[in-house]
């Protein structure tokens, strides 16, 4: 058996799967609708639409069997996402990669696999809507034809779920997309024993740049201030704009200290604009940082309240100072 590589943009893959939601979110039934259409047009008895995370499948909808998931390493899925083309194996046992795989050798007994990646918007490669049937069969072109309208549609969905949870202003990921990706990160860095750093952001004066100077301008100094976060941190920092004025960044493997540092960085990003971009106005913000202790937060909401208090008190010394 030969497990399937990791694609040479696995970590890039992995934190655009991560970040669009679709781990989470979208409504099931229009998955299996899909699943129980291709069931009918290819008269196959399993039809899935798998992700492939980094050690698992996850499966949004599994007509035919009933697996929640599925280990990556000895899955057909994971070969999918290597090429941008479809996966087409007419009989596992005379193929080399797949002859001796436990799910060929043993349940559910594959013979035939047609798989067909599924991409992001981004164009990452995050898994497949694929055809499963216990005997061998061959596949034509027409058939192919089918099976990539058939995941286009998938796609689509993909897309919806992307607009779903991202903020049309600034790009960011909205409230509802933190929350879901949040919570995940929370599960999986308990899971890996690593730090998980939250940092949260209030713009100074917001209020007066849009009485003085218009909505236009103050939405022009939302965007202004998501491309500095944007340009400041990893990509594997979840960036979010919470509301209103208000932005958080989740630093992922980053304790306290390390986040503090990067925030620092920020502030010397937007000290620069500052300087060069001949706005009347100023981008001014006040912060807060605190690390997620598995012992004393228990949930989000006390996380976010935690942060929200420390970026408070950096606020009333801004104002003090000012005084």
């Amino acid at each position: 058996m030969k497990s399937p590589a990791n694609p040479e943009n696995e970590s890039q893959r992995m934190t655009s799967l991560r970040e669009s939601g679709i781990l989470d979110a979208g409504e099931p039934a229009r998955f299996e609708r899909l699943t129980r259409l291709a069931r009918r047009l290819f008269t196959v008895p399993i039809a899935m639409v798998s992700l492939v995370d980094d050690e698992s499948l996850v499966f949004k909808s599994c007509d035919g069997l009933r697996y929640a998931s599925m280990p990556r390493d000895i899955s057909f899925c994971g070969h999918v996402i290597l090429s941008e083309t479809p996966l087409i194996v007419n009989n596992a046992l005379e193929d080399d990669r797949f002859a001796d795989n436990p799910l060929v050798v043993g349940e559910p007994h594959i013979r035939f696999y047609a798989g067909y990646p599924l991409r992001l918007p981004d164009g990452a490669m995050v898994g497949s809507f694929c055809l499963l049937d216990r005997e061998t069969r061959t596949f034509s072109a027409e058939d192919e034809l089918l099976l990539r309208d058939l995941a286009s549609i998938v796609e689509d969905e993909f897309q919806s779920i992307s607009e779903a949870t991202t903020d049309s202003l600034t790009g960011l990921f909205n409230r509802r997309g933190f929350e879901h990706l949040a919570n995940f990160a929370i599960a999986s860095a308990h899971r890996r024993a690593e730090p998980l750093t939250l940092g949260w952001i209030d713009l100074d004066k917001f209020k007066q740049i849009n009485d003085r100077y218009g909505h236009s301008e103050g939405d022009i100094a939302l965007r202004e201030m998501a491309r500095l976060l944007v340009k400041t941190f990893r990509d594997t920092d979840l960036l979010v704009r919470h509301g209103g004025d208000e932005f958080g960044i989740l630093f992922s493997d980053t304790d306290e200290s390390g986040a503090w540092i990067a925030m620092q960085h920020l502030q010397e990003e937007a000290n620069a604009f500052n300087l060069s971009s001949g706005k009347p106005w100023k981008l001014a913000f006040s912060w807060g940082v605190i690390e997620f202790n598995h012992g004393d937060i228990t949930d989000l909401p006390g996380w976010l309240r935690a942060a929200d208090k420390r970026m408070y008190a950096m606020k009333q010394q801004h104002q003090n100072h000012r005084a």
